[in-house]
């Protein structure tokens, strides 16, 4: 099935255009550094740092940023997973780069769809602790990105 993936027109032209390539893997790093660089403040403000910022307009601001930033992560993701599905699947911090992507994701839905978009209501437990999780998840799954270009399987 990964082959079969691999072998797609679409994706083919893709793997074996510079250009198309280029900007595509270009739209990723911009994806994840809006996604890491809108979470990580505000997660930080979560955790307590930064008590005189307001929390509502920090949120409204960069939630919308890290939201934005994780769809063109995504859909980029997807198309250069696509070009290296095989290689990909099978390496062994994949799995792991996608569960801290997941954990990060739900974490934020959960926090936001339990206490709204602003988080006015939310304890400040509960900002914590979505603030810690959030702060550990997207670091590490950054992490986890760099070194799967880095960590030979073979």
């Amino acid at each position: 099935m990964l082959a079969a993936l691999e072998a797609l027109p679409p994706v083919e032209a893709l793997r074996f255009s510079r250009w198309s390539y280029a900007a595509v893997s270009a739209g990723h790093v911009l994806g994840i550094a809006l996604l890491v660089g809108g979470a990580v403040p505000l997660s930080l403000r979560l955790l307590g740092f930064f008590p005189s910022v307001p929390l509502a307009g920090l949120v409204r601001i960069l939630a919308g940023t890290a939201g934005a930033g994780l769809a063109l992560a995504l859909l980029t993701g997807i198309l250069l997973f696509a070009t290296r599905a095989a290689e990909y699947a099978g390496h062994p911090l994949f799995p792991v780069k996608l569960a801290f992507v997941g954990i990060g994701a739900a974490s934020a839905i959960q926090i936001h769809w339990r206490y709204g978009r602003d988080l006015s209501t939310a304890p400040k437990r509960d900002l914590r602790r979505a603030g810690a999780v959030s702060c550990l998840s997207w670091i590490a799954a950054l992490a986890m990105g760099r070194l799967l270009a880095f960590v030979d399987i073979d």
